[in-house]
């Protein structure tokens, strides 16, 4: 039986003691907040869970083997190498903390005490982000040429941190996931509309080897939620919407192919291929449940999860250069030099052999 302790019950603290409270393997003994009010309204949803509003009282009781913080991300790195340093299992929200090197001294931490530090980064649980990862593995969809994802809402505004490092932490993760690879470089743009110098919109370029590009939106201002991601591959297209109750995937059997060689401009010909739309069926059991499940079988195994903080690494490193090139208008941000150079594959090294 692990015991867990939840830091944080604001707004996402609540669905982990919701979840850890429903497995058989864990137990919520303690719920931490800085709010009377919020800690008031935890006892009275779980009458069986103690309340405090001290962090000692966490890092104290022997009997606590485990921590899950859901806090601002500024406190993260604070909170979580108090609990680290006290022996205890560790699951941060996303991102694990405001800037990698805070990220890297976590891991140090874990590692030297033998702990398990995994992200929240619940997408990498995801039914449907498993399937698509799956139709990309397999070839199905081709080369992948690039992916655009749109992660737009109105609000919830935070304080201390952007928009980038609120949303795009998601889109980021499942990208890194899905394609195997880190980017090599970003570039972003954003505006700080409504809070001053806090930006509430933003987009970003991501590039990854094999020449894949990846642009992701992310807003607290549009008037419609939208959690939508197109890969465009050379034999297929899919379409994943996270917001849609059914048919979260579609995959489009369309494409458009280069003939391979031609003399002159008269002589160009494209074939374009409209098939047919295939909807695959998706498990809808809570992303948020797998990924505690997961945490547990790290701590009874010592292997590393899913979303480990090597993953959540990544992802800060990526969020903070995204930062850098919005600071300096836009200017493209190398993240991993050591990244193989891309080369043409599929259609286009078909195109330029017949160019040739």
């Amino acid at each position: 039986m692990n015991r867990i302790a939840v830091v944080g019950c604001g707004y996402w603290g609540p669905n982990f003691v919701r979840n850890f409270s429903q497995l058989p393997d864990a137990e919520v003994a303690l719920c931490c907040d800085l709010s009377e009010k919020r800690l008031a309204h935890m006892r009275k949803l779980y009458p069986f869970v103690k309340t405090t509003n001290r962090l000692d009282a966490v890092l104290e009781d022997p009997t606590i083997n485990a921590v899950v913080i859901a806090t601002p991300v500024t406190s993260h790195f604070r909170i979580g190498s108090a609990c680290l340093k006290a022996g205890k299992h560790v699951l941060i929200e996303k991102p694990i903390a405001p800037s990698a090197r805070d990220v890297s001294k976590l891991i140090a931490l874990a590692d030297e005490h033998k702990l398990i530090l995994m992200g929240g980064h619940t997408f990498l649980f995801n039914a449907a982000v498993l399937k698509v990862k799956e139709y990309i593995e397999s070839g199905e969809l081709g080369d992948i040429f690039y992916i655009n994802t749109t992660r737009v809402n109105l609000g919830i505004f935070q304080e201390d941190i952007n928009v980038i490092w609120d949303l795009a932490p998601h889109d980021v993760s499942i990208l890194n996931f899905i394609l195997g690879a880190r980017p090599r470089a970003v570039a972003a743009h954003g505006r700080p509309y409504i809070q001053e110098k806090i930006e509430d919109v933003a987009f970003i370029t991501l590039e990854y080897p094999n020449d894949v590009i990846a642009n992701v939106h992310v807003s607290w201002l549009d008037p419609n939620k939208i959690r939508r991601t197109t890969i465009v591959g050379s034999k297929k297209m899919l379409v994943y919407d996270d917001v849609a109750t059914l048919e979260k995937i579609r995959v489009y059997d369309k494409g458009v192919t280069v003939q391979p060689h031609y003399d002159t401009f008269g002589e160009f010909q494209l074939a374009y291929r409209f098939g047919d739309i295939y909807i695959p069926r998706v498990d809808d059991a809570e992303p948020l449940k797998i990924e505690c499940q997961s945490f547990l079988e790290s701590i009874r195994t010592g292997k590393a999860p899913r979303s480990s903080g090597r993953e959540g690494l990544a992802v800060v490193e990526t969020l903070e250069a995204a930062q850098r090139s919005l600071r300096s208008g836009g200017r493209v941000i190398v993240v991993d030099r050591e990244s193989a150079p891309s080369r043409p594959r599929g259609a286009r090294a078909a195109a330029k052999r017949g160019r040739r």
